[in-house]
């Protein structure tokens, strides 16, 4: 009967851990480029009490199920979600949504790379387009002061018309990062995520080149939140985590009973 509370007390831990994930989905329902979060979890060690395929007696019968008791359940993983997000209009003419595979590439504070799919782009006071947080674009791109218009192209192409000039002048191009296993990035914060030997190393191009998404000017990318699938998940965690709170209850009444024997 003690295993049995643990068992009920290791799937009310599990469905706190599920309720969490889902309420930060839901609390990213409008962070561009953010990707869902799925956990996963694992059943535990087997206590075999009669162990299946074992010799049920001299004669030499094999036993066909056993009997096997389970422990509990275990969190496995939290899974990301890197399906693609709804393209939604801006305007904004340095804001950039990825379409399909790849990553825009930042520069953070302590030198390395990190990876987003944020492109809330903007200007710093040297012109270098950076992310909301200032941190620059990799490869560094630098717009004029006497610009008159930015285009990105879908190919990541930054052009612009120059003061005083007919024809638009490249000022750089945008780089995407794709990796083998995206969902094995870790998330720092800041809408970022970092390389990890999970992930694999990054391989860059540009945009539009083969094994690679394209870019599009004056758009974001949406959240892939579903806030309906999200409150589902919600009811069907509530409710395993009372049952299992039940399950406790019931191990609980059991014991008690045991106690009262006289």
């Amino acid at each position: 009967m003690w295993q049995a509370l643990l068992i009920g007390a290791s799937g009310m831990a599990a469905q706190e851990m599920n309720v969490q994930t889902i309420s930060n989905n839901i609390a990213n329902i409008s962070t561009s480029g953010f990707k869902r979060q799925r956990a996963e979890f694992q059943d535990m060690l087997y206590e075999n009490i009669r162990r299946p395929g074992s010799t049920a007696n001299d004669t030499g019968n094999i036993v066909p199920t056993g009997i096997q008791l389970g422990t509990g359940v275990k969190p496995a993983a939290i899974y990301r979600v890197n399906s693609q997000g709804t393209i939604s209009l801006t305007d904004n003419p340095l804001d950039v949504a990825v379409s399909g595979k790849g990553y825009l590439q930042v520069q953070i504070p302590d030198g390395t790379t990190a990876y987003t799919r944020a492109g809330s782009l903007q200007l710093n006071a040297t012109g270098q387009v950076v992310t909301a947080d200032g941190y620059p674009i990799q490869p560094s791109i630098t717009i004029p002061n006497n610009a008159q218009d930015i285009t990105i192209n879908s190919s990541g192409e930054v052009l612009v018309k120059i003061d005083g000039t007919t024809a638009p002048s490249n000022v750089g191009q945008l780089q995407l990062a794709n990796f083998v296993n995206p969902a094995g990035l870790e998330a720092i914060g800041q809408n970022l995520l970092k390389e990890t030997p999970a992930s694999g190393s990054a391989t860059t191009g540009a945009p539009a080149s083969t094994g690679f998404g394209t870019v599009q000017q004056g758009a974001l990318e949406s959240s892939n939140v579903n806030v309906v699938e999200e409150i589902s998940y919600l009811i069907t965690a509530q409710r395993a985590y009372e049952m299992n709170s039940r399950v406790i209850k019931a191990a609980d009444d059991m014991l008690s009973s045991v106690s009262q024997l006289r």
